[in-house]
């Protein structure tokens, strides 16, 4: 080519963005990443290969050695071992060695071989063969590391080995006093002697089968088929009672027994177990665990092993681990079996003496949070209504998704948490309190208020108010913690572990959930001389600061800050609610309890004024709250239907007129509003205005209503209704409607109006008159019209839809309610304190005892030193009966007496409980040396609830 004078040459320059160049260097990289790659893959499918090789051949090789090692073994020792000698157990021998390296539990002839070797062991020590020496020689700490490895070994594989073949074994696994011949009960058996806590490799062989997860092992066996519960049904009933007349035990109880008992011990060095497969976790999970092994109860029960597992689980539950099994079915949830064998052993844990208190504060945590997560579970009679309610409900409920528990275990756990339950529980939290707001009585009222919250959520009330309200401490040490810090205002944080509620809710929150329901369950059956006059069960001045309390509290929920849920939301989402939020759940609780209690004290103040009226109202009660409470569906409205009582009568009465002007300017004077006149004659006035008005509807009502009188010549009676022939017919027709001559009304001694019982029999239209005589009254509210009505209170308040208690009965029949109240202090005795020393000058002696001896001095010295309720206990144990006579003890019949019980202060007698002959009143007292020892003895022979069994 011809130079063009151009000394540059142009660039070419690639229009799809990268040159040729450029993308074979790209194409190059990523085929040699690929390859890279692949490579790569190939090793290792190479490598894996190589390894599965050798794992086959290795495993090969190890069956066949296996194989080996049995026939040498079965050589040696023939095939039911009736070649072994008691040499083959010691350290030299090769037995277990070989035993332990070829066993396969799957294996028949090896699971003959080790039945027949724990058969030999069982021989050797029922021979009286020192089962130490047999495994260790002469010298067990020469060989310990060999022996220990052996023992723990062997008791896990005859385990393992029944677990394996559990579906075979199930009735000799689980029935009491099976024959010993049989081959689960020989290992069994051996395994319960290899483990006896006397022997020195104890500790490590229970610590090992713990790790060892053996406790699962024995919920696969319990549960090995699915027909468990139709056994226990069938079978475990008589079992339950021929175990506990005989002592015998199943193997599987026996042998976790001696677990159980181990574990927890102050000598005991095991290390810590993972808690998901400990005893709590894994065998108090299964459904009747204390039916299937009724002996084992007894054995958790005790003192210290209740202790340590209640503790274990409440530590879990503060660290919100979840660590129970799978659920059997979704009627026995794991939670709920594990919470009903809990309260099942409760029983016995809280009557131990001197049960200790961090027990029962564990055990009051755990029963809370078990308790939470259950369905509430209904009466009877709420079951009868929800379930008719439920035939009405939309389509849409039928989606709701609810938890039904089977109803044995429902019943396991109401029983659980039974008057007694309770009783014991409480009297072990609060006994040990000697000022309310130390930190022992914080963490005893958190425990106590959080355990009986949601108790009164889950349980039906009836079952425990009245024991929680007579003869417990539970309103009394509430009352005194409550009055402390508000006095004091400062109100202490309960431990967040045992209130249900975040560390910066208020502290008033729990005791009042549970004071109030509790308290105004008290106020049911008390009587008007104990309220006012005997000041019982709380002074007049306490309760004046009662209510200050409920209403500054109320006050702070409903109007300051309002978190209660709508009232019209279904059960189910409130229940939800509950379960996720509870912090709101209970201040929603708080707000109905404290306004049905604070309503009942007002009722009280009504009938005999104790504070002023303006007690019980709120200081927050301006203009706007009056603005806002004409309004339907605002804040205020709301309270006025919650808690009327918190606004005063006259901005009531303000609030009612406005809403009535807002209703009348609403329809203007001319709006929709008819205009009924109607023609009445006066001596038939009330049957008149029914026929002719009682088919208004209510608009009509609202309306203008004109009237013109007949007189008794049939004439109309002159003049224009410009609304005050209104206000004279209205009072005619209630005077006609309610004279207790028509039949409708009825009077108490003070004149005071109430419906007829019987006004049926008079009249046939009765409940249509009745319901007349009501739109009536309500077009007079509606217009201003004023009448004179003297209703009872009573009627009263039924009108209020309130129920009426006894000491209502006074406005009705004062002569019945004094009848009433003598048949009550009589029947029920006193209801005060016992007094020692009533009862020790009207009590008799015999066999030796006189007033002056000095065994009696110390008995009525340890009396004084008991409690309220043992002192209670005691009169029971002695006379049958918990309280005094009505008049004191003079009036007992027969006398109270204490014998000398047989026996000198110098030999055995001494070790003898005090008994006692109810029929005569009679204790029968042995001479203890010392007010300790009297104490001890008598304390728990009241508590042993024995009966007759101590005689």
């Amino acid at each position: 080519m011809f130079f063009s004078g151009d000394p540059t040459s142009r660039k070419r320059v690639a229009l799809g963005g990268r040159s040729s160049k450029e993308r074979d260097t790209q194409k190059l990289m990523e085929q040699t990443r690929m390859e890279r790659d692949r490579r790569l893959w190939q090793r290792k499918q190479n490598a894996s290969a190589i390894k599965i090789q050798k794992c086959f051949r290795g495993r090969k090789a190890a069956k066949a050695e296996r194989a080996k090692v049995r026939e040498q073994f079965l050589s040696r020792y023939g095939s039911y071992c009736q070649n072994a000698e008691r040499c083959c157990f010691c350290p030299d021998s090769d037995y277990f060695r070989q035993l332990f390296f070829f066993f396969n539990a799957r294996n028949a002839g090896d699971f003959t071989i080790l039945v027949e070797t724990c058969r030999g062991i069982l021989n050797l020590v029922r021979d009286n063969d020192n089962i130490v020496s047999l495994f260790a020689g002469v010298d067990y700490s020469a060989v310990l590391a060999l022996v220990d490895h052996r023992v723990k070994n062997l008791a896990y594989i005859c385990i393992l080995s029944l677990y394996q073949n559990r579906s075979h074994f199930r009735q000799q696994l689980l029935v009491p006093d099976a024959d010993s011949v049989m081959q689960a009960t020989v290992l069994l058996e051996a395994v319960a002697a290899l483990i006896d806590p006397k022997l020195p490799w104890a500790c490590k062989a229970v610590s090992y089968l713990c790790q060892k997860n053996v406790f699962a092992l024995f919920r696969e066996i319990v549960l090995a088929e699915r027909g468990l519960l139709t056994y226990l049904a069938n079978t475990l009933q008589e079992n339950a009672k021929t175990s506990s007349s005989t002592g015998n035990l199943s193997g599987v109880e026996h042998i976790t027994g001696i677990l159980i008992s181990h574990s927890g011990q102050n000598s005991c060095s095991c290390p810590n177990v993972d808690p998901k497969f400990c005893f709590s976790s894994q065998m108090l999970t299964v459904p009747f665990l204390w039916k299937i092994f009724p002996s084992l109860k007894g054995v958790f029960s005790t003192q210290g092993l209740s202790q340590h597992y209640i503790h274990q689980m409440s530590l879990c539950l503060q660290n919100h681990t979840n660590l129970l099994p799978s659920d059997i079915s979704a009627e026995y949830p794991g939670y709920a079996c594990l919470l009903g064998n809990i309260l099942e052993a409760a029983g016995v844990t809280l009557s131990q003496p001197a049960c200790p208190f961090e027990m029962a504060v564990d055990l009051a945590a755990v029963s809370t949070f078990l308790l939470e997560a259950l369905p509430p579970i209904k009466s009877s009679s709420q079951k009868a209504k929800e379930d008719a309610a439920m035939i009405e409900e939309d389509a849409d409920s039928a989606d709701d998704i609810q938890i039904v528990l089977d109803k044995d275990l429902e019943r396991q756990i109401i029983t659980g948490i039974d008057s007694r339950f309770l009783l014991q529980l409480i009297n072990v939290l609060f006994g040990g309190i000697s000022a309310v707001g130390d930190d022992r009585s914080v963490v005893a009222i958190g425990a106590a208020c959080a355990l009986l919250h949601v108790t009164f959520n889950t349980l039906p009330l009836e079952r425990v108010m009245t024991v929680l309200a007579y003869r417990t401490e539970l309103v009394r040490v509430l009352w005194e913690f409550m009055k402390n810090c508000h006095d004091n205002k400062r109100w202490s944080s309960l431990p967040e572990h045992l209130s249900l509620l975040p560390g910066d809710s208020p502290g008033w929150l729990l005791p009042l959930a549970v004071f109030c329901p509790v308290y105004k369950h008290m106020l049911m059956i008390v009587d008007n001389e104990e309220f006012y006059e005997q000041e019982r069960p709380l002074s007049l001045r306490d309760i004046r600061s009662l209510i200050v309390i409920l209403r500054q509290a109320l006050w702070q929920l409903l109007w300051l800050n309002p978190t209660a849920p709508n009232a019209s939301a279904k059960t189910t989402s409130r229940e939800n609610t509950s379960k996720q939020n509870p912090n709101e759940s209970i201040k929603h609780r708080v707000s109905i309890v404290a306004s049905e209690l604070l309503s009942q004290l007002q009722d009280w103040n009504n009938r005999r004024e104790f504070t002023p009226p303006s007690d019980f109202h709120a200081d927050g009660v301006d203009d706007f709250f009056i603005s806002q409470a004409v309004v339907d569906g605002t804040k205020a409205n709301e309270i006025m239907k919650l808690a009327p009582f918190l606004i005063p009568f006259t901005s009531r009465v303000k609030i009612f007129n406005s809403q009535l002007v807002a209703v009348k300017q609403r329809h203007g004077p001319h709006g929709v509003f008819a205009r009924n006149r109607f023609t009445i004659r006066r001596d038939r006035i009330l049957e008149d205005a029914y026929n002719q008005m009682s088919a208004l509807s209510e608009e009509d009502l609202r309306g203008l209503i004109r009237v013109t009188f007949v007189n008794e010549l049939g004439v109309e009676e002159a003049g224009i209704d410009g609304g005050g022939i209104f206000k004279d017919f209205m009072e005619n027709i209630t005077r006609a409607a309610f004279d207790v001559q028509y039949g409708l009304f009825k009077e108490t001694v003070d004149h005071l109006l109430y419906p007829n019982p019987g006004s049926g029999l008079i009249h046939e239209q009765h409940l249509q008159f009745f319901h007349f005589l009501g739109c009536l009254l309500a077009k007079a509210m509606f217009e201003g019209v004023l009448v004179d009505i003297p209703f009872a209170t009573f009627f009263l308040s039924k009108l209020k839809q309130k129920f009426n208690y006894l000491n209502d009965l006074p406005s009705l029949d004062p002569e019945l309610y004094r009848h009433l109240i003598f048949l009550k202090l009589l029947i029920s005795g006193s209801l005060e304190s016992l007094d020692v020393d009533d009862l020790r000058i009207h009590t008799n002696y015999a066999g030796g005892y006189h007033k002056e001896h000095y065994v009696i001095d110390m008995f009525w010295d340890v009396i004084k030193g008991f409690s309220l309720e043992n002192q209670k206990k005691f009169l029971k144990f002695v006379t049958g009966c918990s309280r005094g006579p009505l008049l004191g003890f003079k009036y007992l019949e027969p006398l109270f007496c204490i014998q000398r019980a047989a026996g000198n202060a110098s030999d055995e007698a001494l070790d003898r409980l005090p008994t006692s002959a109810t029929c005569m009143n009679l204790l029968k007292l042995p001479p203890y040396r010392s007010k300790e020892q009297m104490e001890a003895k008598l304390l728990y022979a009241i508590n042993a609830e024995a009966g007759f069994d101590l005689s």
